[in-house]
């Protein structure tokens, strides 16, 4: 029987998020316990089919169109990934994406309001009015299986061979976001046990967990912000290879770590997603001097832990993030206010402590430039005294972090 489980409980434990972090509860498509195999032509694939019907009002009709579109041309075309996911438990997807049998050039050709990007691999943006993107890529399949033995490299460097629909699925790191929607049939196709999972509301990965987070760390990373942004367990044996493989994070591609480490703060969740992080011991490699100021704190002190939460609120309650200097100046405030508040030169310490975490991170130095001037204008701040750097342009990032940080010792 499978079991699902949070991170091992600390102080402070941030608040269950029984209404996925303020938004109130939307109601979940009616899905049929009655499913169904289909064996594709290629003879080798049986997928569970579900039958499920979802409010067409929560459907993108810009990715209906696509998906229409290419079917009639004679292609395959599913709704994928994310959007699947987010209508099966309730939540309002932000993007639709779109996978296909079609080529990018077999798009491009049907889709006159189209763009194709990438070089690594190609992807296909059709655009509509108002700014809507949807994001069209040809299935794809992994490379060659590998079994992880002990000090093998398994990290994946190169993955852009076309494949089947079936392949596609199982290419993905979770469970949860392997699932097709086919929108003329009304179901969800499921090669890799995903529908049980949403079920049972856990994050579970398509395959050995430690060897899918040897191939990519980052989906470290993604476990942690899908189990806090979308309040969902994950299983034992995943968190115990999140556990294991942490270290591997130090391979992986500096811009894509930075990037990630912002949508785990940007997504409303950066309470859960922080602390699932010092938990599993991925905090230590990425931030390990805001891993070792939360060990370091005493029993009782959760000023890092308001901050936090105070962050969800506002992101919640305004419907989009903090500008990237804001965010890391979050992250990173108490730490880097400890550093200066012990050092005679509070320049020269505020480097010291920003520099290396430039350089794992590659985070751009003009975010840790304004990371250190908020930080050190920041008493100032909150004496009423700004003098000329209320004309700077750095100045309402100021007034977002005080704001924050007001709000996160306002009595509740």
């Amino acid at each position: 029987m499978t079991t699902e489980v949070d991170a091992p409980h600390a102080e402070p434990a941030p608040p269950k998020q029984a209404s996925r972090q303020g938004e109130p509860r939307r109601s979940r498509p009616s899905v049929s316990r009655k499913s169904s195999q289909r064996e594709f032509e290629n003879g080798e694939s049986r997928a569970e089919l579900y039958p499920v019907e979802f409010d067409v009002r929560r459907v993108d009709p810009a990715a209906t169109k696509v998906v229409r579109r290419l079917t009639r041309s004679g292609f395959e075309a599913y709704l994928v990934g994310g959007c699947v996911r987010d209508l099966l438990i309730g939540r309002q997807p932000k993007d639709f994406d779109v996978a296909t049998s079609a080529r990018p050039d077999d798009v491009r050709r049907l889709f006159r309001n189209s763009r194709i990007i990438g070089r690594r691999f190609r992807l296909v943006h059709v655009l509509y009015a108002g700014g809507r993107v949807v994001e069209t890529a040809t299935f794809r399949r992994s490379p060659p299986a590998r079994e992880g033995k002990p000090g093998e490299d398994l990290l994946i460097r190169n993955d852009n061979a076309f494949g089947e629909a079936h392949e596609d699925a199982v290419r993905r790191d979770f469970t949860i976001n392997g699932l097709f929607y086919d929108i003329e049939r009304k179901q969800v196709i499921d090669w890799v046990g995903g529908m049980p999972d949403i079920e049972r509301r856990t994050v579970n990965t398509i395959g050995n967990p430690v060897v899918r987070f040897l191939e990519d760390p980052v989906r470290i990373l993604r476990a942690i912000k899908f189990s806090a942004r979308c309040d969902l367990g994950i299983t034992p044996e995943v968190y115990d290879a999140m556990v294991q493989c942490r270290g591997a994070l130090s391979m992986a591609a500096r811009p894509r770590l930075f990037e990630e480490v912002l949508r785990l703060a940007r997504g409303g969740a950066a309470h859960r997603s922080i602390w699932l992080a010092w938990e599993t011991g991925v905090l230590d490699v990425l931030l390990p001097e805001l891993s070792a100021y939360l060990s370091d704190l005493e029993e009782g002190s959760s000023r890092v832990w308001r901050l936090l939460t105070a962050l969800d609120h506002a992101i919640n309650e305004q419907g989009n993030a903090f500008d990237d200097i804001v965010l890391w100046t979050v992250l990173l405030y108490w730490p880097l206010q400890e550093v200066l508040a012990g050092s005679r030169d509070r320049v020269e310490a505020a480097f010291d402590f920003l520099d290396p975490i430039v350089d794992r991170l590659n985070v751009p130095r003009r975010i840790a430039d304004a990371l250190r001037r908020i930080a050190g204008i920041m008493p100032r701040l909150e004496a009423g005294r700004t003098g000329r750097f209320a004309r700077t342009t750095l100045y309402p990032h100021a007034v977002d972090v005080h704001r924050l940080l007001q709000a996160a010792e306002a009595p509740r």
